[in-house]
């Protein structure tokens, strides 16, 4: 009976301090963590600077990203975000804007921030000038980054 008395002497207070550490405690739901999926970008997520674009030279070659550059869709190059990013780009001067999703590393010109493809230039209206201020909102985070 001794012995017995001993064993659950040591072993009910062990159970109390486990069962607060189960699955089921409150401190480890699933509800309390964010979901890395739905990471939502910064409010402060606006640059403003000049945008270019490139298309002919390019067109149907491997961008950073690894896949093709098509230079008719909605897509860009930016030095720093991570691919599959998506930023709403507006011309400053006509208020035109456009969603584009960064697959590829530039521009290389110090005064710009981001080259865009010719479909997303085209629909900003930067065609004829070569080159327009924009504003630069994230729109959606990307996933990778090389």
């Amino acid at each position: 009976m001794a012995s017995l008395r001993g064993t659950a002497f040591f072993f009910i207070p062990a159970i109390i301090l486990l069962a607060g550490c189960g699955a089921g405690s409150p401190r480890f739901t699933s509800r309390d963590r964010p979901d890395p999926s739905s990471r939502e970008p910064e409010p402060s997520s606006r640059l403003a600077g000049v945008a270019s674009y490139y298309a002919d030279d390019f067109n149907g070659r491997k961008t950073a990203s690894g896949e093709l550059y098509d230079m008719n869709g909605m897509t860009a190059a930016h030095r720093t975000l991570p691919f599959g990013t998506k930023v709403k780009v507006t011309n400053m001067d006509t208020g035109k804007s456009v969603v584009v999703r960064i697959n590829d590393r530039g521009p290389f010109k110090d005064d710009r921030v981001i080259d865009l493809s010719l479909g997303a230039a085209k629909q900003l209206g930067l065609i004829s000038m070569g080159t327009a201020r924009v504003i630069l909102r994230i729109v959606e985070l990307g996933f990778q980054s090389k």
